[in-house]
C-alpha cells in the first residue's frame, strides 16, 4: 500500500534537464558555452499570423492569369545606382572563415540565377562571391576585417552592420581551428589564433558620427551605391529613425531568431527581441519621419517560407534576408549526414558547433578535405531553386488577398493566433477587432 501513497517523480520546469545540463557542463568545464546558430527558445513568429484570404467581401486574383510582380527597388534614397531585384528574398551576410569559399560561390549563383542579391559578411570579398554574385553587397562591419576600398567600389551596396539580431550588442568571433592561412591573410591577423571582432565601430560613437561615415563612404563610391545600416532588434523604433538621420538609403532590422556564426549562448537566448516585434516598430519609425518606401526596410531573423516572406511584408517591409534557411538549402544539417553528424555528438537538425570547423557537409568549415565534398554548382542550383518556391508561394498568398503586387498586402490582410502576436504585430486577434495595448482593454 505504501508504494501508492508516494508523490511521483516530477520534473521542474525551471530546472529542467537542459537546464541541468547547462549547470553540470559549466560546473565542469569553468567556460560558457559558445555555438552558432539563432534561438532555440519558442518565440512569437510568423506561424502566429493567419492571412484573410479573399471571398465576397474581397476580390482574389486567378493564379495563372493575373499577374502578381515580386520585383524590388532598394536605395532610391541618395543612389546614384539603385538596386533592382527581381525578387524581395536576398541573402543576408555570412562571412568567409564561418564559411568555406565554396558556399560562398554557392550563394552567389543561387542569388544571382533567382535574381537576388547576397552579402559579403565579415572578413572581406572573396573572388568566388564576387565572380558569381550579379549583385553583391559589401558588409562595413567593427572589425574591419579585410575592408578594402577598392572592394568597396566593386561592391554594388554597402551595409554597415551595427548589431545582429542573435548578439545585439555583442560582437562576433571566429575561432582558431577556423583561421586557415588564406582567412589569416585575408584579415591581417595571425593563423590559428581566436578572432573576436568589436561590439561597436572604432572611429564613431553616435547618429552623428554615423552620418559623417555615411557621408565617407558615399564620397570613396562616388555617391553611387546604396548605403544600408544593419541593427540588432533591440530598440527599432529609434535605431531605425536614427539610422534615417544619419542618411542610410536602407535600413535592415535583425530579429533575434536570426543565427550567427558563434557567440555565446547565453546571448543568443536572452538578447534582442523577436522578428515579429521588431517590424512594426520600424515601419512607424519610417512613417512618422515620412519616409516609409523611401528608406527602405529589410526585415531578417527566422523567415524560411514564402508565407514568412508576405506576412513580413504585409506588416511593411519591403524586403527580408535570409541567412540559416539558405545554408539548410545548400545542405547544412542534412538527414543523409546522420552517421557523422553522431559521430560528432549531435544529430541532424541540431548541429550548431559550426565555430568547431568541422561541418560534414563542407559549408561551415575551413578544412580542405571537407568543404572539398560540397559542390557549389549543385549547391547554388538548390538554393536557386529553393528563392523560387518562397517566391510562388508569396505569390499564391498575394493573389488569394486580392493584391497585383507583394508590396501592396497590408497589415489590414492579416489575424493573429495569440494575444502575444498580436500585440507585437499590432493585427486583430482572429475573429475579433481587437489590437492589444490599442482598441480597448
Amino acid at each position: 500500500m505504501t508504494e501508492f501513497l508516494r508523490t511521483p517523480p516530477r520534473f521542474s520546469a525551471t530546472f529542467s534537464n537542459d537546464a541541468n545540463a547547462e549547470i553540470r557542463r559549466a560546473a565542469a568545464t569553468g567556460i560558457y558555452d559558445i555555438r552558432g546558430g539563432g534561438s532555440k527558445r519558442k518565440l512569437p513568429h510568423f506561424d502566429d499570423l493567419l492571412f484573410l484570404g479573399a471571398s465576397i467581401s474581397r476580390y482574389p486574383l486567378e493564379g495563372y492569369r493575373e499577374k502578381c510582380s515580386t520585383d524590388v527597388w532598394l536605395g532610391t534614397r541618395h543612389a546614384k545606382k539603385p538596386i533592382h531585384l527581381d525578387i524581395p528574398v536576398t541573402i543576408a551576410g555570412m562571412s568567409f572563415g564561418a564559411l568555406s569559399g565554396p558556399a560562398k560561390e554557392a550563394l552567389g549563383r543561387g542569388a544571382t540565377e533567382a535574381g537576388t542579391s547576397t552579402t559579403t559578411g565579415d572578413g572581406g570579398m572573396t573572388e568566388e562571391e564576387r565572380g558569381h554574385s550579379k549583385t553583391l553587397v559589401y558588409q562595413y562591419l567593427p572589425s574591419r576585417y579585410g575592408m578594402n576600398p577598392d572592394d568597396l567600389r566593386r561592391a554594388d551596396a554597402i551595409e554597415i552592420v551595427v548589431g545582429q539580431g542573435a548578439k545585439p550588442g555583442g560582437g562576433g568571433m571566429l575561432l582558431g581551428q577556423k583561421i586557415s592561412d588564406r582567412v589569416a591573410e585575408m584579415r591581417n591577423l595571425p593563423k590559428g589564433i581566436d578572432q573576436r571582432s568589436a561590439c561597436r565601430h572604432p572611429d564613431w560613437t553616435g547618429p552623428d558620427d554615423l552620418e559623417i561615415k555615411i557621408l565617407e563612404l558615399r564620397e570613396i563610391t562616388d555617391w553611387e551605391k546604396p548605403i544600408y545600416v544593419k541593427v540588432g532588434g533591440a530598440r527599432p523604433y529609434y535605431d531605425t529613425a536614427l539610422a534615417v538621420k544619419a542618411g542610410a538609403d536602407v535600413v535592415v532590422v535583425d530579429g533575434m531568431q536570426g543565427g550567427t556564426a558563434a557567440t555565446q549562448d547565453v546571448f543568443i537566448e536572452h538578447v534582442g527581441m523577436p522578428t515579429l516585434a521588431c517590424i512594426p516598430q520600424a515601419v512607424k519609425a519610417l512613417q512618422d519621419l515620412g519616409m516609409h518606401r523611401e528608406v527602405q526596410l529589410i526585415v531578417s531573423g527566422g523567415i524560411r517560407s514564402g508565407a514568412d516572406v508576405a506576412k513580413a511584408l504585409a506588416l511593411g517591409a519591403d524586403a527580408v534576408a535570409i541567412g540559416s534557411a539558405a545554408l539548410v538549402a545548400l545542405g547544412d544539417n542534412d538527414p543523409s549526414l546522420e552517421e557523422e553528424y553522431r559521430k560528432l555528438g549531435t544529430t541532424a537538425g541540431a548541429y550548431d558547433d559550426w565555430h568547431e570547423g568541422r561541418d560534414p557537409a563542407g559549408i561551415t568549415t575551413q578544412d580542405p578535405e571537407l568543404y572539398g565534398r560540397f559542390d557549389p554548382i549543385l549547391g547554388g542550383r538548390r538554393l536557386r531553386n529553393y528563392l523560387k518556391v518562397m517566391t510562388l508561394e508569396a505569390q499564391t498568398i498575394a493573389r488569394a488577398c486580392g493584391k497585383s503586387h507583394l508590396h501592396n498586402l497590408e497589415p489590414e490582410d492579416l489575424c493573429a493566433l495569440t494575444i502575444e502576436a498580436a500585440a507585437m504585430a499590432g493585427v486583430p486577434l482572429a475573429g475579433t477587432n481587437w489590437i492589444p495595448g490599442r482598441t480597448g482593454m
